[in-house]
């Protein structure tokens, strides 16, 4: 199935949402890698907030260039996301509503997606020119230090992802090699 989703709406319709469904996705989404899930653990571990309501968020694991002819970004592929797997489950423990990246993740963050009703979103790998056409704005809201891998607010406009992982644990890798095996 295809769905047109808003990030504001995304949780409630999580549930629905199967793996290899395709989203288009707009609103509000974060961008951070690692060495900003690195600062996100610190701020916690000191009882501070971090720099945007994790509640509900979407945390896109990208490090976008700087923009150049009007772009708000340049390129903005998604980030390897099992180098944050270390992260993820508190994070959605705390409320973190979805994840965009690419590749597999760990049984750890199968388990917190479906223990909090969440879902891991794959964006299309080595298309990050395509993907910034349609990111509308961004702004670095934390860590300004790490350059592209400074933690940015975008707004986006029919950002097309699928559902790797959803809310019950459908796994788009695992079912893909056994519906390819079995060919």
């Amino acid at each position: 199935m295809e769905y047109r989703l808003h990030t504001q709406d995304l949780r409630s319709h999580i549930p629905a949402l199967k793996a290899g469904d395709r989203v288009i996705l707009s609103g509000t989404i974060y961008t951070a890698r690692d060495a900003a899930h690195k600062r996100f653990f610190e701020l916690l571990d000191r009882g501070e907030e971090l720099p945007f309501p994790l509640r509900d968020a979407v945390i896109y694991y990208a490090g976008p260039t700087p923009g150049q002819q009007g772009m708000a970004v340049g390129a903005c592929g998604p980030t390897t996301a099992s180098r944050m797997d270390a992260f993820a489950p508190r994070l959605l423990d705390l409320g973190l509503g979805a994840m965009i990246g690419k590749g597999e993740r760990s049984q750890e963050v199968v388990d917190a997606i479906v223990r909090n009703g969440a879902c891991y979103f794959a964006a299309v790998g080595g298309a990050g020119a395509l993907i910034a056409r349609c990111i509308k704005a961004a702004e670095v809201i934390a860590f300004d230090e790490l350059g592209c891998e400074s933690v940015k607010k975008m707004t986006v406009e029919d950002f097309p992802l699928t559902v790797a992982i959803d809310s019950t644990g459908g796994n788009l890798f695992r079912s893909g090699r056994a519906e390819y095996a079995a060919k």
